[in-house]
């Protein structure tokens, strides 16, 4: 038995000998598997910490995807209840080269061509959206007497997959403006040649501030394919009319500069007027947008897209069509026609659609 003394040498080492192990236990983690912690913030657990370098890891593959999308990635999921995915960004492999030309020298030979691009009714009806790049030179004067003569549903054919992929050239074009708009300093030359184009800025080189780039990007935005389908149909009686043949006009567009396509029977009330002519059909479809992009008149159309995009949700030409009301003299007459035009050709899936990465082709139709 120890005497008192010992006893009390031998209870103080024991103590001392718990108080270090206790110690010990505080600071090391792999101790007894207990869970690391911070005065200040919530324990954090080593299941947590894993999971955070699985997280991390996912966010730099998904950046990695982002900076490599193909044509395939613009693809949008049927039924979306959200922005277009082509109405967001653009492919990363989209072509730079000049487009390679292609004499057309027949209805049967363009036919030709949509079968060998698998651009055709079949494959539309099973759910492809892609659209090749093509380009056209003019609208001839032969086809106003062809699409006289051909079934007024090849008609509509030819004239929405001609006109679909200029629209969606123009909507990509104004995506990389969107892009450079996002990214660029208030400063950068670009950026202030832009903010000149749409108005925002009254010359092109004066910095911006961040409430007129903000101001910029409601404007800079794309249309949805299914309502420049409808109006240019509409305004231009399916690629028919002198002025569609003349100056590549197809959206009815007013020039009081003095070099427009004079009407036969021009509104002298109006003042010295013509229609608007363009170098080519896809110029005057990038008109057309600037035009809906900048004038005072499509204010409400704008502010709807802006309201469409910052919620997510689709932009249908269905919907914006419901602010153009002073785009024709008819207004809501006006408005229900584009309407009926896009429902009863099922124009809304072509707002679905998006550019291939296939290389760019321009057509040339045969001499009249």
């Amino acid at each position: 038995m120890l005497k008192k003394p010992q006893t009390l040498i031998a209870l103080a080492a024991i103590m001392l000998v718990l108080v270090l192990y206790a110690a010990n236990s505080q600071f090391n983690p792999e101790s007894a598997g207990h869970t690391v912690t911070n005065k200040t913030q919530e324990p954090i657990s080593l299941e947590k910490i894993e999971k955070s370098k699985t997280d991390s890891s996912k966010l730099q593959a998904d950046n990695s995807q982002k900076q490599n999308v193909t044509a395939a990635d613009l693809a949008t999921t049927p039924n979306s209840n959200e922005t277009q995915t082509s109405f967001t960004t653009v492919s990363d492999k989209r072509p730079t080269k000049m487009p390679k030309d292609i004499r057309i020298n027949s209805l049967d030979e363009l036919m030709a061509l949509f079968d060998s691009l698998n651009y055709n009714t079949k494959s539309w009806q099973e759910g492809n959206r892609e659209v090749p790049r093509l380009t056209f030179e003019s609208v001839s004067e032969r086809w106003q007497k062809t699409s006289n003569e051909i079934p007024v549903q090849q008609k509509k054919m030819v004239f929405f997959r001609l006109l679909a992929p200029l629209i969606l050239v123009a909507n990509e074009n104004i995506l990389l403006e969107r892009k450079l708009i996002t990214e660029a300093p208030l400063n950068d030359a670009v950026l202030q040649k832009i903010a000149h184009k749409y108005k925002i800025t009254k010359d092109d080189n004066t910095a911006l501030t961040e409430e007129q780039r903000q101001a910029l990007l409601e404007e800079v935005d794309i249309m949805p394919p299914s309502l420049v389908l409808a109006q240019a149909a509409e305004e231009s009686g399916w690629a028919t009319s002198r002025f569609t043949v003349e100056g590549n006009a197809f959206f009815g567009q007013w020039d009081f500069s003095g070099k427009g396509m004079i009407p036969k029977q021009q509104r002298k009330e109006l003042g010295n007027y013509g229609l608007a002519r363009f170098d080519t059909p896809l110029a005057s479809v990038e008109g057309y947008m600037l035009n809906l992009n900048t004038n005072n008149a499509y204010k409400k159309l704008r502010e709807l897209r802006a309201k469409l995009r910052a919620q997510n949700k689709p932009i249908t030409g269905m919907e914006l069509a419901g602010t153009l009301d002073k785009y024709s003299e008819r207004g809501q007459a006006y408005i229900d026609g584009i309407r009926q035009m896009i429902s009863y050709n099922k124009l809304d899936q072509v707002d679905e659609a998006y550019l291939s990465d296939a290389a760019p082709l321009h057509l040339i139709p045969r001499p009249d």
